[in-house]
């Protein structure tokens, strides 16, 4: 599919790029190069970045949109940011990707096509994990992860832990995240969950750099500390109104299509 065909049906629904940012300015120019040529309505959000990121965007200024505050405050926060700058734009979707060079701008197709045949789901990107870049601990964060959504919404998804995601923003009725960091991204899937959003999986490429060569933000002690924590919550929630407010929807839905 050409990058012109992925623009012309980006725009045409309203569906922006949005790519948060911190301290990725290594790559985050090329990403952005080349995210341009595939929609107009594309959005970057610098988290507080202290690198050369601000000098990259600036040669941008004019010609994408662009967020940015000093001080970092989380993937959380910089999704939160993108929402309701969306909502004032008018979009109705965004597809979120990241800034150091994982995700593909090539799978972009795979999202086209699944949103044509699910209109309005919530459409996640799922990594192989038989990847030999791969670090260990991603595979075992991401089962644990998948494991307590199955938990917390009796849904079961391959990857829960992707950035690479279309959100059905008009749909979700632009909600935002209450957590600021990467617990954000679980904390609203299993939102949207409860809402009975439909949520489709693709297999999307993910390129790992060497060892030597990645940046990583995240910090095993104090984000997994804060992921178990959400969880907990989320399990309690879940009891108390993820699963009524599910059975509620269902119960509403089916006397809807009665009454028709």
């Amino acid at each position: 599919m050409e990058p012109t065909v992925i623009k012309e049906y980006l725009d045409k629904n309203k569906i922006a790029l949005l790519i948060p940012t911190y301290n990725n300015d290594q790559t985050l120019e090329q990403i952005i190069n080349e995210a341009q040529n595939y929609s107009s309505l594309l959005l970057v959000v610098d988290d507080g970045s202290t690198d050369h990121t601000k000098e990259i965007l600036s040669r941008w200024k004019g010609k994408i949109h662009i967020i940015s505050y000093q001080q970092n405050k989380g993937k959380g926060n910089a999704l939160k940011e993108g929402f309701l700058y969306a909502k004032t734009q008018g979009w109705d979707a965004i597809i979120t990707l990241d800034s150091d060079g994982q995700h593909k701008l090539s799978d972009l197709p795979l999202f086209i096509e699944a949103h044509q045949k699910n209109q309005g789901a919530f459409l996640i990107g799922s990594r192989s994990f038989d990847n030999s870049n791969m670090p260990g601990a991603n595979t075992f964060a991401n089962r644990f992860s998948n494991f307590w959504f199955t938990l917390q919404t009796a849904h079961k998804l391959p990857d829960t832990q992707t950035g690479y995601r279309l959100y059905p923003l008009k749909e979700m009725n632009y909600m935002t995240p209450f957590n600021k960091r990467y617990e954000a991204e679980l904390e609203l899937l299993v939102r949207c969950a409860w809402r009975l959003i439909p949520m489709v999986s693709l297999n999307i490429n993910v390129y790992y750099p060497p060892k030597e060569e990645r940046v990583s933000h995240f910090r095993p002690g104090k984000d997994f500390l804060r992921i178990s924590i959400l969880n907990t919550v989320l399990c309690l929630l879940a009891i108390l109104y993820g699963y009524p407010s599910m059975l509620i929807r269902k119960l509403y839905r089916k006397l809807k299509n009665c009454t028709k």
